[in-house]
């Protein structure tokens, strides 16, 4: 992969105050990691940036495979401990898309 992939945020509405995201980044070999923010540009930002210990093990430019949003915090968090539990990145790319 050549160049910044721009950051395109699923929504399916407008994001609201409170609202919060559960992605799906993918390096350039292939591996995935699956978190959850208020923000996704900006935290897509600081994993590129290396500010995060999370992906600094992920290799080359890194991509957003999938975001979806989710009314709360709560949500969220349980949203993405369920795509973890999968093991599975296909997967979850599929079912973060469907919603």
């Amino acid at each position: 992969m050549s160049g910044r992939i721009p950051v395109q945020v699923r929504t399916g509405a407008p994001i609201e105050p409170g609202m919060h995201f559960v992605y799906i980044l993918r390096d350039e070999a292939g591996r995935h990691y699956i978190g959850m923010t208020s923000d996704v540009e900006n935290r897509l930002r600081q994993h590129r940036s290396g500010g995060t210990q999370t992906t600094r093990r992920m290799k080359g430019e890194l991509a957003l495979a999938a975001s979806a949003s989710v009314p709360s915090k709560h949500e969220a968090l349980v949203l993405e401990r369920k795509l973890k539990r999968w093991k599975n990145p296909a997967k979850a790319i599929e079912f973060l898309q469907s919603l």
